[in-house]
């Protein structure tokens, strides 16, 4: 679970790699989910985007499984 803590920008996470609660940038992406293009504007999709801070670590998961 994502903890805000004492710094600027940011949140405490538990990063798989470094294998210890560290700083992450965490963001909001849409991705195109479609290869065709003519329904592409319609497989939009938001993800959650983690990068740890120590290690360079990123992961992403899909916020709408509908």
């Amino acid at each position: 679970m994502a903890t805000t803590d004492n710094s600027f920008n940011g949140l405490t996470e538990h990063c798989e790699d470094c294998e210890l609660d560290t700083l992450h940038e965490v963001s909001v992406q849409i991705r195109t989910e479609s290869l065709k293009e003519e329904n592409s504007q319609f497989s939009r999709e938001p993800y959650r985007v983690t990068e740890c801070q120590r290690c360079g670590h990123r992961s992403s998961q899909r916020m709408n499984n509908a």
